[in-house]
């Protein structure tokens, strides 16, 4: 008995740790980060002074490899930054260096919403492009329920390989949500309003949102932005 009692919790550790190590897959390869911030509207310069500074400060610590600043195309007040780096450890140290607390801290107060930083992991990337003056940022939130996880995968990376063949693709990237797997962020660059149009009404793009329908588990929710600098 005690052999039988020794081998099922040796066979429980096993899968404790196999589980672990499958729970800590995002977040250990490609971290990234969206960070959705709304501010008072009359204190929307204010804002984005912050940020740039932010920006700024942030794109010299080591390990980042990409920090954007945007804004919403429509809502001017709503604000969205972009962070790519090298590993967990140059992210861990930024989100508890000075540049990170000191944007926090000097956002707050102006702050009509929630600071709604999420934290992902690149599951494709591609080849980014450089964003023009004209271009269009597009974050798109993609939920989808538990068992449709892995062909909502899929899926996504087929649309992003066809997508970044299509004229005025400047980047096209699918992001896994660390702390709930089914959650994705897509983000799209394109060249002007014109190639994101052309894009949307492509049959790549539109097959795509057909078979996604019945596999979300909420609204599909693309946000179109500018760049702030």
């Amino acid at each position: 008995m005690r052999i039988l009692h020794s081998t099922l919790a040796a066979v429980a550790i096993v899968a404790a740790s196999i589980a672990g190590a499958r729970a800590q897959v995002p977040g250990t390869e490609a971290p990234r980060v969206i960070t959705y911030i709304e501010v008072m509207p009359s204190s929307l310069d204010t804002a984005v002074g912050i940020l740039r500074r932010g920006a700024a400060a942030s794109r010299k610590e080591a390990g980042n490899l990409r920090y954007e600043i945007l804004q919403h195309a429509e809502r001017r007040g709503a604000l969205a930054i972009l962070e790519a780096w090298s590993d967990p450890k140059a992210l861990a140290a930024h989100d508890e260096g000075a540049a990170a607390k000191v944007l926090r801290g000097e956002l707050n107060p102006i702050r009509i919403g929630y600071y709604d930083q999420r934290l992902e992991t690149a599951i494709d990337t591609g080849t980014a492009g450089a964003a023009g003056k004209d271009a269009i940022y597009v974050a798109t939130h993609v939920d989808v329920t538990g068992q449709f996880k892995d062909d909502a995968i899929a899926m996504m990376q087929k649309l992003a390989a066809e997508s970044r063949k299509q004229a005025g693709s400047d980047r096209f990237e699918v992001w896994q949500q660390n702390n709930r797997l089914n959650h994705f962020t897509m983000i799209e660059v394109w060249k002007d309003q014109g190639a994101l149009d052309t894009h949307n009404a492509s049959a790549t793009a539109r097959s795509f949102r057909d078979q996604l329908g019945h596999m979300m588990g909420a609204l599909y929710d693309d946000r179109r932005y500018r760049s702030l600098e």
